[in-house]
C-alpha cells in the first residue's frame, strides 16, 4: 500500500523522491531535474512553485492508486 501522506513529505523534501516512491521513476526524475533549474533560473520565485505541485502531484498518485501494482 502506498501512503499519500509520506510520497507528499518525500517529494516535499527532495522533488521527485515522492514519485519515485510512488513507481513513476520517470517523473520523479523529471521533477528531479525541473525543480532545482527554476530554483536557480527565477532566484527561487519559481522554486516554491514546483516543490508545492510536486508534493501534491505526489499525493495525489498515492491517494488515487492505493495499492501497488
Amino acid at each position: 500500500m502506498r501512503d499519500p501522506a509520506l510520497a507528499a513529505v518525500l517529494s516535499a523534501i527532495v522533488p521527485g523522491v515522492g514519485q519515485s516512491y510512488n513507481g513513476r521513476v520517470l517523473a520523479g526524475i523529471l521533477w528531479l531535474i525541473v525543480t532545482p533549474g527554476l530554483w536557480i533560473g527565477t532566484g527561487g520565485v519559481l522554486g516554491w512553485i514546483a516543490h508545492v505541485v510536486s508534493a501534491y502531484t505526489a499525493y495525489a498518485y498515492a491517494r488515487d492508486h492505493r495499492a501497488r501494482t
